[in-house]
């Protein structure tokens, strides 16, 4: 049973970027969306579809001008809020972006991985064990007096999510953290996030347009044009093939297939997403 307190609560959610002289532009229209504690969500849509502005919103980088967001129980939409309850929303909320030579400051990796607690005023000695402990769990302790420059780009994305992790964070959002990564990188990154999630009990929201990387997630959102269009485990929404494909969205190749042969008279269950799942279902009914 689902926790009746969410650890994320986003209510009735707009926000506006604005232009000069001109009205505000709207990208997100009325987001409705509960996050529960422990959990792993993926939050799917096409470019200009509001994820990564929600996800901005979430960490503070940006403000709502209409709604509510209750994290842990807090409302980070008090306009009461102080600085220190600020910075503590964005301890317990970490980010990884894109790119992570955008978030990586240190010319040696672990002097990079301390300087979020730095920031914190964690004290010298705790930052020390954080550090450790944050390389020993992302299996870089080898790294530690590497410059992150000469990384490749999946070994600099976990150094990046290191520095979140030093943290103490309860929830990492992966703001398409493996866009600009080979598919090395990408595997590296998914174990990591997997782990985080399954071991550690970290809340995980993952910003993608990677099917294959979505269908990993306990939950899957989709967004569109400011929406939230649909959610549901991977089997509920990746089954909605039309829907998807109307909005621009691919689906799993083996979903794909099952709903072109449903198309061509045959009755197979959408719902499969991994190719042993398909082959049992096209065996299944060939022997029924």
């Amino acid at each position: 049973m689902q926790n009746e307190n969410p650890y994320i609560q986003i209510e009735d959610l707009h926000f506006s970027y604005s232009r000069e002289e001109e009205e505000g532009v709207e990208v997100l229209h009325g987001i409705n969306l509960a996050v529960q504690r422990g959990s792993f969500v993926a939050v799917l849509g096409h470019n200009g579809s509001g994820k990564s502005t929600m996800a901005k919103l979430l960490n503070m980088i940006l403000l709502p001008q209409n709604g509510k967001i209750i994290i842990d129980g807090k409302d980070i939409t008090d306009p009461s809020m102080t600085e220190d309850e600020m910075y503590e929303i964005r301890r317990k909320v970490g980010m990884v972006f894109q790119n992570p030579d955008n978030q990586l400051v240190a010319t040696v990796v672990e002097e990079d991985i301390a300087f979020g607690p730095e920031n914190l005023g964690v004290p010298s000695a705790e930052i020390r064990r954080r550090v450790d402990d944050a390389m020993e769990l992302l299996g870089i302790s080898h790294l530690a007096r590497h410059a992150p420059h000469k990384l490749s780009g999946g070994q600099k994305q976990r150094v990046a999510i290191a520095g979140i992790i030093a943290m103490r964070p309860e929830c990492i959002i992966f703001d398409e953290a493996t866009a600009m990564l080979d598919p090395q990188g990408r595997r590296e990154v998914m174990t990591t996030m997997e782990m985080l999630n399954r071991e550690h009990g970290i809340t995980i929201l993952h910003i993608t347009h990677n099917m294959d990387e979505a269908a990993l997630a306990d939950r899957v959102v989709v967004m569109d044009g400011g929406h939230i269009r649909t959610c549901g485990t991977p089997r509920e929404v990746f089954s909605q093939v039309a829907l998807l494909q109307e909005i621009g969205l691919d689906v799993p190749q083996v979903t794909e297939l099952l709903h072109e042969l449903n198309l061509h008279g045959h009755a197979f269950p959408t719902g499969a997403i991994t190719e042993e799942e398909c082959a049992e279902l096209i065996v299944g009914a060939w022997n029924s």
